[in-house]
């Protein structure tokens, strides 16, 4: 793998409007034909910056993890200007993502790209339990890497992360299937990036979590796999300096006060 950059920014929470870029991050970024940006999904500093971003950018299309396909065509360009109208149409108040007062302003940053959903929708998911992602992803699948395994270690690593983030509330057994779903996941993601770029020519920009933005195995496997030829700037955002996974840049915010997710799950005694 080519040598990766990790530039730390420290920026705290603030209004979308007064996020900043360092400029080699900006310039490295309107080089690009495909700019990933990953989040931490209730950050709102790191909204902050995708809107920075998409504002230095002005892509020509823009592919969301939060939007199957479906969703993604109900938005029309009235809408970007409405957020109540928006988040109706989008039934995010259902979806379990969080508040839509902080992916808004990403909307409006570039209000004029063309919109792109790259979500896996729950049925087409807990298929792949069953049936594995090369199934459920269907054509082209072996394309994409879906028909082999992953490297041992690789496996492992993810099947660790995956045992974390559901508490460890769920059998250890159960996480090769949540691995084949993040595959999926990143897999749709990377097609409907391929789609965008091959029907405005670019650029693109990803709205993601990080764990799909990572380099190592995320989406940028699929796009230089498939499509070597694209340009790719991927930028990853950690929470006090806490980040897994390679990026070409990091820009560092601090948490967000919340509560544990995992309390729920543990024995009260």
């Amino acid at each position: 793998m080519r040598f990766i950059q990790i530039l730390i920014l420290a920026l705290m929470a603030a209004p979308l409007w007064a996020a900043d870029l360092p400029e080699d991050v900006i310039a490295r970024l309107q080089n690009a034909d495909v700019v990933i940006v990953g989040e931490v999904h209730d950050n709102p500093a790191h909204h902050a910056n995708q809107h920075a971003v998409l504002s230095a950018l002005q892509p020509k299309a823009v592919v969301w993890e939060m939007l199957t396909r479906d969703e993604a065509g109900r938005i029309t360009s009235e809408m970007i200007h409405a957020p109540e109208r928006l988040a109706t149409a989008l039934e995010w108040s259902q979806s379990g993502w969080p508040a839509f007062s902080m992916y808004h302003q990403v909307f409006l940053a570039a209000p004029d790209a063309r919109i792109f959903g790259g979500e896996v929708p729950r049925e087409a998911a807990l298929a792949t339990i069953q049936s594995g992602p090369a199934t459920v992803f269907g054509a082209d699948a072996e394309r994409y890497g879906l028909t082999t395994h992953l490297p041992e270690a690789q496996e492992a690593a993810r099947e660790a992360l995956q045992f974390a983030a559901h508490c460890e509330a769920v059998p250890r057994e159960r996480m090769r299937a949540m691995v084949d779903i993040q595959r999926l996941r990143d897999a749709v993601l990377a097609r409907e990036v391929i789609a965008a770029f091959k029907e405005t020519g670019g650029p693109v920009a990803v709205i993601t979590g990080n764990g799909h933005a990572r380099r190592d195995w995320g989406i940028p496997v699929y796009l230089d796999r498939v499509q070597p030829g694209l340009n790719l700037f991927v930028l990853g955002q950690s929470e006090a300096g806490r980040i897994d996974g390679a990026f070409d840049a990091v820009l560092d915010s601090e948490a967000p006060a919340r509560e544990d997710p995992c309390t729920a799950f543990r024995d009260d005694g």
